[in-house]
């Protein structure tokens, strides 16, 4: 099966920039989609942005769109999560999840549809 470890997140204040990555081991991407999710302390878990490696296709949530960016590296078999101006509501757990069978056109945003997930990284944001 396909692993997934999290690693980037830490301590940053309003405004700065972290860089989440995501490294799959155990499974090639090239089928899969990789979604980010976070949850804040209180919060229901959300979704934040996926890729579609086969497609292609990049989705965000509006909360997110603009200050971040999703990207992968094949080589690596690595999704990163590009953070920018972050913001204390950003402060959040934040998990890396693997869909097998993504759709060939379009992209996944519902967590039901992820079976595979890292530990999580914690991202704090101070004011």
């Amino acid at each position: 099966q396909v692993q997934l470890v999290e690693s980037g997140g830490g301590l940053v204040q309003a405004g700065d920039s972290l860089r989440l990555s995501c490294a799959a081991s155990g499974r090639t991407l090239s089928s899969y989609a990789i979604g980010w999710f976070r949850r804040a302390p209180g919060k229901e878990r959300e979704f934040v942005a996926t890729i579609n490696y086969r497609n292609g296709r990049t989705y965000y949530a509006d909360s997110v769109k603009g200050r971040f960016t999703i990207s992968r590296d094949g080589a690596r078999n690595t999704v990163f999560l590009q953070m920018n101006s972050l913001k204390p509501e950003d402060t959040a757990v934040y998990y890396c999840a693997a869909d097998s069978s993504p759709p060939i056109m379009g992209v996944t945003t519902r967590e039901s549809e992820y079976a595979y997930w890292g530990q999580g990284t914690q991202v704090t944001v101070s004011s």
